[in-house]
Formats: structure tokens, C-alpha cells, sequence
């Protein structure tokens, strides 16, 4: 690789300088908002869908420095891209913390949390976790398939699709989900296609995780416990067949896990 001369070095400096600034303010703005929170508020969990955004936001802010850096010193800013990904961490905290980490529950469990932010419409809620998926992914193609990174992003992406469910308000997504008149008719249906998608991709990501790279027993339960909450959503919508297919899948992927565990237990 060439040397980069100091010239270039100053003019990438100065190019990224923008980005740094604003970063730092939302940061600034995060600490502010964060130290004026208090539990039981009644605006906690809308401050911290505004702090989710923000995150992600920022992400977007320190990809773009990697773009910069590829253009002018034709190399990857790392430490900005791991930067990113600790922010997109953030981001996905704040959420769980609004509507759980629960990868496989009922979704009447789930109830208490939605009616904190009842005020946020469904349409709002979709843009969230289509910013955040683009944000993820976008932070995977600028890594490379070779990352260091590559089995990390299987955790970052199966909470993104744990919040995503939980997300959703399931027993009003369902009515709508059957009714091309109500307004909210096509966010719900794309909401539910995604969330789908995302547990089936979570399933095989963290399936993929214990074949090739782990062989932990929790990541093997995990891959399960997100086809037991795919079960779920089929069952809600009334695809039975769906339904019992995942139902076989999950229980030849236990008995999979628990004979792995018994011959590990005899070696």
C-alpha cells in the first residue's frame, strides 16, 4: 500500500470535520436528554425513540467518514466503522428497553409496553426499523465479507429482529393486517412480511453461528427460540400449515442441539 502523505492526510481531516461536529452535538444532546429522564415520565420511551434515531443517525455519520476515507486515502477508516456498530448497538438498546429483548413470548405479554407509546402510529414505527435495518446493512457491506465482525453482526441483527416484533402492537396489526380499507393496511402488511423475514434470517443466522463458528449450545437455542416466535406470528395470522412446518423445524434442530450436547458431554 502507498504511503499516504501528510497533504492527504490533513485534507481527509478536514472533509470529515462536519461530521465529527455533529456528532459530537448529538452526543452532547444525547447526555442532556438522558440526564432530564427519570422513570415512570410519561414522554420516556417517545425521548428515547427520538435517542434511537439519533443513533442511528450517527451511524450514518461515521460510515460516511469510511466513505471519505476510501476516496481520499483509499483505505477503510476501521475505527469509524466499529464506531458505527457500537452506535447501532445503542440505537437497538434503546428499543429493547422500550418493548423488551423477549425473543419468544406471547404477544399479550407484550401489551404493557405498547400502551406507552400508543401515541406512536404504526407508519412511524415501520420508518424506525426500515432506518435501522438500512443502517445495519449498509455497515456489513462497508466491513466486507471478511470481517473480523461477521459473526458478530448474527447477534446486532437478531436483537434489530427482536425489536422489530416487538415493535409491532400484534393484535391491531392483525386486523389490519386483513382489512385493505384501514389506512394502515399496507405499512401493517409490510411490517409483518419483515418481521417474518427477520426471525426466519435470525433463526439461520444464529443456526450458521453454532455450525460454523461457536458450537455454543445458547446460540443453538436462540436459532430455535426465533423459529418458536415465527410459530407464533403464522399462528396469529391463521397460517396453520406455515405454523406446524416450523413447528417440525424446531423440534429437529433441539433434537440436533441436545445431541451435539450429549456427545460433547461424553467426549
Amino acid at each position: 500500500m502507498a504511503k499516504i502523505s501528510e497533504e492527504t492526510r490533513e485534507n481527509y481531516a478536514q472533509a470529515i470535520k462536519p461530521y465529527k461536529d455533529k456528532i459530537a452535538q448529538i452526543l452532547s444532546k444525547e447526555k442532556t436528554m438522558l440526564a432530564s429522564m427519570h422513570k415512570g415520565d410519561a414522554d420516556l420511551e417517545l425521548k428515547k425513540i427520538t435517542l434511537c434515531e439519533d443513533m442511528i443517525y450517527i451511524s450514518s455519520l461515521y460510515v460516511a467518514q469510511n466513505s471519505v476515507s476510501l476516496k481520499l486515502m483509499e483505505v477503510k477508516n476501521n475505527d469509524a466503522l466499529n464506531e458505527s456498530r457500537k452506535i447501532l448497538y445503542k440505537a437497538i438498546i434503546y428499543l429493547e428497553e422500550i418493548v423488551s429483548n423477549f425473543i419468544d413470548c406471547p404477544f399479550s405479554d407484550l401489551a404493557p409496553y405498547h400502551e406507552k407509546i400508543s401515541s406512536v402510529d404504526i407508519d412511524r414505527r415501520y420508518l424506525i426499523i426500515r432506518k435501522l435495518g438500512l443502517s445495519i446493512q449498509v455497515l456489513k457491506d462497508a466491513f466486507g465479507d471478511n470481517s473480523k465482525w461477521k459473526w458478530s453482526f448474527v447477534e446486532l441483527e437478531g436483537r434489530f429482529t427482536t425489536v422489530t416484533k416487538n415493535l409491532i402492537d400484534m393484535k391491531e396489526a392483525n386486523k389490519d393486517y386483513f382489512d385493505p380499507r384501514s389506512e394502515h393496511y399496507e405499512t401493517t402488511v409490510l411490517f409483518i412480511r419483515l418481521i417474518i423475514k427477520l426471525l426466519n434470517n435470525a433463526a439461520n443466522g444464529y443456526r450458521d453461528r453454532y455450525e460454523l463458528s461457536t458450537r455454543r449450545i445458547d446460540d443453538m437455542r436462540d436459532a430455535i427460540k426465533y423459529l418458536l416466535a415465527l410459530r407464533k406470528v403464522y399462528i396469529v395470522l391463521g397460517q396453520s400449515d406455515q405454523a406446524e412446518e416450523v413447528k417440525k423445524k424446531a423440534v429437529v434442530w433441539k433434537d440436533k442441539m441436545d445431541a451435539d450436547h450429549k456427545k460433547g458431554l461424553s467426549n
